[in-house]
C-alpha cells in the first residue's frame, strides 16, 4: 500500500457540520469531520490519552472532544487544546500534546486525506480533480467495497479482457462479440495513456452517442496509487470518470466511482438512468472479485500473459520504481520506455 498520496475517505455529503465520520485508510483507523464553519479535517481516529477512538466524541466549533475524559484537539491540526482534569502546577505542558493529524481537501464531493510517508511533514500537492470542460455538467457518485488486496483491485480496473465474460448484457457485451483489439499506450508521470481513440465497437452503450453525429474519441489513463480516468469527447460534448481503488486493510479495498457529463442533458432522469446501469456494471465486478477471494486465500502463483495483461505488469512496475525512488532520492526510472502497441481480444 502505497503512503505519500491521496486517498478519498468519505462522500462529503455524508459528513455535515458537527459531526465526525470513521474510516480506514491503508489499515490506519481514521476519523473525518467537519467544524462548524464547515470545513473538513481528519485525524488518527484514536485520542492519545486512552486510545479512545475521538469518532465517537463530538465537534465544538473547531475543535474535537473526546467522550471518554473530555480531552480536546483543534481540528486544523490536532493540538490539545484542553484537558479538564489538568490542574495549575501540572508539570504537563498540554499545548505538545497532538492527536494524529493529516492533511484534508474536499474536492469533487469527497473527503481526500492525504497519507504522508513516515517522518514526511512537507505540504502535499492538492488533491486530485476530476477534469470537466464546461461550466454546466451533471455529476454523480457510486462505490463498492471489494474483499480483495488493493492489488488485485487495481488491475481488476484495468484488465482489458474481462468485459465479454463479467459485464455480458445487451447493454455491453457478450461473448459472441469478441473482437481484436490494438491500442497505443504511452507514459505518463506516474502512470501510462491509452492514445485517444474510436470507443469499442462492440459496446453498445458507446453506441448511443452516433445520436450526436460527430467523431466520438476516448482517452484512458492510470495513474499511481489507484486512478483510472476516462474521458469520451463527441464535439462538444463529454463525459469524464475517475474510478479509484482506496486500500482499506491488506485484505480490503474500496471503489469510489465518480463520473461528469454534458451528454443527454435533455433526456428526463439521465443522473437515475446512469447509476442503474452503472450500479449493475460495478456490481458485476463486486461479485467476480468476492469469488476470487476465495481462491486467493490459498495463495495461488499466478500468471500475467501478453499483451492483455501487460497494464496489470506495468502497475506493479510502477510500484517498484515509485518506492525505489523514494528509498534512493533518484528520480524515477518509468518502466515503460516510450509508445507500445498492444494487443488482444475482447
Amino acid at each position: 500500500m502505497l503512503r505519500g498520496f491521496w486517498y478519498p475517505a468519505a462522500l462529503g455529503s455524508l459528513v455535515p457540520r458537527k459531526r465526525t465520520r470513521a474510516t480506514m485508510l491503508l489499515g490506519i483507523p481514521i476519523v473525518v469531520g467537519r467544524d462548524a464553519d464547515g470545513r473538513v479535517f481528519a485525524m488518527r481516529d484514536a485520542c492519545p490519552h486512552r486510545g479512545m477512538p475521538l469518532s465517537c466524541g463530538r465537534v465544538d466549533g473547531n475543535v474535537l472532544e473526546c467522550s471518554y475524559h473530555g480531552w480536546q484537539f483543534d481540528t486544523s491540526n490536532g493540538q490539545c487544546r484542553s484537558i479538564p482534569s489538568w490542574v495549575p502546577g501540572d508539570k504537563l505542558k498540554v499545548d505538545r500534546i497532538f492527536a494524529g493529524h493529516f492533511h484534508c481537501e474536499e474536492q469533487d464531493g469527497y473527503i481526500w486525506v492525504h497519507i504522508p510517508e513516515a517522518g514526511n511533514r512537507a505540504d502535499p500537492p492538492p488533491a486530485p480533480r476530476l477534469p470537466v470542460f464546461s461550466s454546466r455538467y451533471r455529476l454523480t457518485h457510486l462505490e463498492a467495497e471489494l474483499p480483495v488486496h488493493v492489488d488485485h483491485g487495481i488491475i481488476g480496473l484495468m484488465d482489458p479482457a474481462h468485459g465479454p465474460f463479467v459485464h455480458q448484457a445487451w447493454w455491453w457485451r457478450s461473448r459472441r462479440s469478441i473482437q481484436r483489439k490494438e491500442k497505443v499506450f504511452e507514459p505518463i508521470p506516474n502512470g501510462f495513456r491509452i492514445l485517444p481513440h474510436a470507443p469499442s465497437a462492440n459496446s453498445a452503450a458507446y453506441k448511443l452517442l452516433g445520436v450526436y453525429g460527430q467523431p466520438v474519441k476516448t482517452t484512458i489513463e492510470f495513474v499511481l496509487p489507484n486512478m483510472r480516468f476516462e474521458q469520451i469527447h463527441c464535439g462538444d460534448f463529454w463525459f469524464s470518470s475517475r474510478a479509484t481503488v482506496t486500500p482499506i486493510d491488506s485484505l480490503h479495498c474500496r471503489l469510489d466511482f465518480c463520473a461528469a457529463w454534458n451528454l443527454f442533458r435533455r433526456v428526463p432522469f439521465m443522473v437515475s438512468i446512469f447509476r442503474f446501469f452503472a450500479r449493475r456494471f460495478i456490481e458485476q465486478d463486486r461479485r467476480t472479485m468476492e469469488k476470487q477471494a476465495e481462491g486467493l486465500r490459498y495463495h495461488p502463483n499466478l500468471i500475467l500473459i501478453e499483451d492483455a495483461d501487460r497494464p496489470a505488469k506495468w502497475y506493479f512496475e510502477l510500484k517498484q520504481a515509485y518506492q525505489l525512488a523514494r528509498r534512493t532520492g533518484e528520480p524515477m526510472k518509468h518502466p515503460i520506455p516510450g509508445p507500445v502497441t498492444l494487443r488482444w481480444r475482447s
